[in-house]
């Protein structure tokens, strides 16, 4: 009704531009929106699309689709981003201060296309508990749970490192050594100058002195810039060492970086002296074996099938390709690209039996499942990681009948039942033998 919300932003995550197109329904305006979006595409350059998984999306995703294979000259890809939370932060003060311009809506896109740039840049700017992951959160202590959970986030920011020409501000607080006026400097200088080229160059930043370099350099890294150490999690400090390594093996720096035989082979201490122990060298060898700041394998999607964009779309047996969006005791939610996540139950996650489902999927895991049962009145989806099941037998064993609303067997006479007199009185709840009662009542059991 408000139309799809465009916002396009630099390689740093500066908005560029934003506007408002209507491709769907009710209005539908195809070209009018190919034309504006095309504009775009080609006055800033773009090379990567990101669209939210929220309403409409699948029906964005087709218009966009379309749009690129019209164009075969335009080098660009479109990816589908998980938008869980954008609404909230695009309502938040931090949005406000961040865009006090922007329309929320136009916020929200903003944080949409920084999510597929930097995922950990964007999400620490929302509250974890918003995100939707986690089965009991409102059951424990709240206190106790945000101190968790902000303990959890500053961990993996120092241990993933941080991006210095993507990080916003936030992020950039959780690097130990920097407060929140270091960050808003160091953001503010990548805004006026551009990317930073160098780690050296972090000096420039106001108030960011000798002991502040020293604290976080180490955390910040750049990427593809003057040094390649300058992307690794040797500090600077550290550099003369490398130096030494690859001066003496004959090698460029560039070339023992993420070498793993090169590195392993390697006796740490031939590489000591007065200044650098044992263990610092040891620690160096380890930070040159990774292979980049981004410790997640190579990007890939979930292929969503074309034709499927709405829960009355799913029949019975259809294989599809999904993302696993949360894991709980009782199995894992799937999305599958209908607006409506479905379940597998811990008992379908695999052939052999599975003790915790988090040793099967985690979230973000790209799946293959089967359709067990589509509840539309109730918009429930019973799904299966195990291919070979037939949705068929599992109706079967579970003694319901396929089509809904006749209730007992095939050539049984009803006219009977729930009459008083004649077998058991008629109850006023809803049976409670599908795969979904079944699930919620194990969890209910060990709660």
């Amino acid at each position: 009704r408000t139309g799809v919300k465009v916002a396009v932003v630099d390689a740093n995550g500066k908005v560029l531009d934003h506007g408002a197109i209507f491709p769907t329904p009710p209005q539908k305006r195809i070209q009018e929106a190919a034309a504006v979006l095309l504009k775009m595409i080609r006055q800033h350059d773009v090379a990567l699309i990101a669209i939210g998984n929220g309403t409409a999306s699948r029906e964005t995703d087709k218009f966009v689709g379309d749009l690129l294979r019209d164009q075969p000259g335009l080098k660009v890809k479109k990816v589908m981003v998980n938008e869980a939370g954008a609404s909230i932060y695009s309502a938040s003060e931090l949005a406000a201060r961040e865009f006090p311009d922007l329309d929320v809506t136009i916020r929200g896109a903003v944080s949409i296309a920084r999510r597929l740039q930097d995922p950990l840049a964007e999400l620490v700017k929302i509250d974890p508990k918003s995100i939707g992951v986690g089965q009991y959160q409102h059951d424990v202590s709240q206190v106790q749970l945000a101190r968790q959970l902000d303990a959890v986030v500053e961990d993996c920011v120092n241990a993933v490192g941080v991006d210095v020409n993507t990080a916003s501000a936030p992020l950039l607080t959780r690097v130990s050594g920097l407060t929140q006026s270091i960050a808003n400097n160091i953001v503010a200088l990548r805004d006026q100058q551009g990317s930073f080229s160098n780690r050296q160059q972090l000096l420039q930043v106001s108030r960011f002195g000798d002991k502040t370099f020293e604290q976080a350099a180490g955390f910040l890294r750049i990427t593809r810039g003057d040094n390649p150490l300058d992307a690794s999690a040797v500090h600077p400090e550290s550099y003369d060492v490398v130096q030494s390594i690859a001066s003496r093996q004959q090698r460029e720096v560039s070339g023992i970086i993420g070498d793993s035989s090169f590195l392993r082979a390697l006796d740490p201490g031939d590489y000591t002296n007065d200044s650098v122990g044992l263990l610092t060298v040891k620690d160096i060898i380890t930070e040159l074996d990774k292979p980049g700041r981004d410790p997640r394998p190579e990007f890939r999607m979930a292929e969503l099938k074309d034709g499927v964009e709405k829960i009355s779309d799913l029949k019975p047996d259809m294989i599809l390709e999904g993302t696993v969006t949360n894991v709980t005791n009782f199995g894992a939610f799937v999305d599958i690209g209908v607006h409506q996540d479905g379940l597998v139950h811990i008992s379908a996650l695999a052939e052999r039996f599975v003790k915790d489902p988090r040793d099967v999927a985690k979230a973000g895991d790209i799946v293959r499942v089967k359709v067990m049962e589509v509840d539309r009145d109730r918009k429930r989806i019973a799904l299966t990681m195990r291919l070979s099941d037939k949705a068929q037998e599992q109706a079967d064993k579970r003694g319901e009948p396929r089509r809904r609303g006749g209730g007992g067997k095939p050539g049984q006479d009803n006219s009977s039942r729930g009459k008083p007199g004649r077998g058991k009185p008629a109850q006023d709840k809803p049976a409670a033998n599908n795969a979904f009662a079944a699930a919620f009542a194990n969890a209910r059991q060990k709660k």
